[in-house]
């Protein structure tokens, strides 16, 4: 990705890395007691290495097939000192991803800033169900699992313990949300599901596979 100065692999998984090195990736390890991918995140960055970069891209493992533009669209929301942290959401398009507690939803607020992001429906379409047509455009987002943060952001959110909320819902970005750093959402036009089941892994090998991309299993 030209929008990437530098990219480099963070894993506790001694596989993944020895795949990722076989493949000319670069790859740091990192402690295996991480509550979350940004503490992860957080330990590579302190590295003396990097600590010249002032804005932190966290490309989550479970998005093989995000797209450079929603990447660029990230780092655009914390580059320009808008917003602390960035991330970015787009419309969920069907009501099966709406009622899936797997597709993390949100609501942000006119500005763009995060407000909530649930497993559950929100909003919630008090008296009947949101049609086709509502779901293909806001307030109905599905996140997208990249950050960006500026350095100091980044070290205030792995300061912070895990909060009621994070454990609640299991999502890592309720911890800074519900300490009040400001998270900045841009919308993205379609992007592909991430991968958070073994359906969705059978799903996501043979789209790989459609696209002529070799199998390592």
């Amino acid at each position: 990705m030209t929008v990437l100065d530098h990219a480099v692999v963070a894993t506790d998984s001694t596989e993944v890395a020895n795949l990722c090195k076989s493949l000319g990736a670069p790859v740091e390890m990192t402690s295996p007691d991480h509550p979350s991918g940004t503490d992860r995140v957080a330990e590579v960055a302190d590295r003396s290495e990097y600590r010249g970069y002032d804005v932190i891209a966290n490309v989550q493992g479970d998005e093989p097939l995000l797209k450079e533009a929603h990447v660029r669209a990230t780092i655009d929301l914390v580059r320009d000192g808008t917003w602390e942290v960035g991330t970015c959401a787009t419309p969920l398009n069907s009501d099966d991803a709406r009622t899936d507690p797997t597709v993390v939803k949100l609501a942000r607020a006119a500005n763009g800033r995060a407000l909530y992001f649930s497993r559950a429906p929100i909003p919630y379409k008090r008296d009947e169900r949101p049609v086709a047509e509502e779901l293909e455009r806001e307030p109905y987002l599905r996140h997208v699992g990249i950050y960006a943060y500026t350095r100091e952001a980044l070290n205030d959110w792995v300061a912070l313990a895990p909060s009621q909320l994070e454990r609640l819902e299991s999502l890592e970005q309720l911890r800074p949300l519900e300490a009040g750093l400001r998270i900045g959402v841009t919308i993205v036009g379609a992007a592909d599901p991430g991968v958070d089941t073994m359906a969705d892994v059978l799903r996501m090998e043979e789209k790989l596979s459609a696209q002529g991309v070799p199998s390592f299993a």
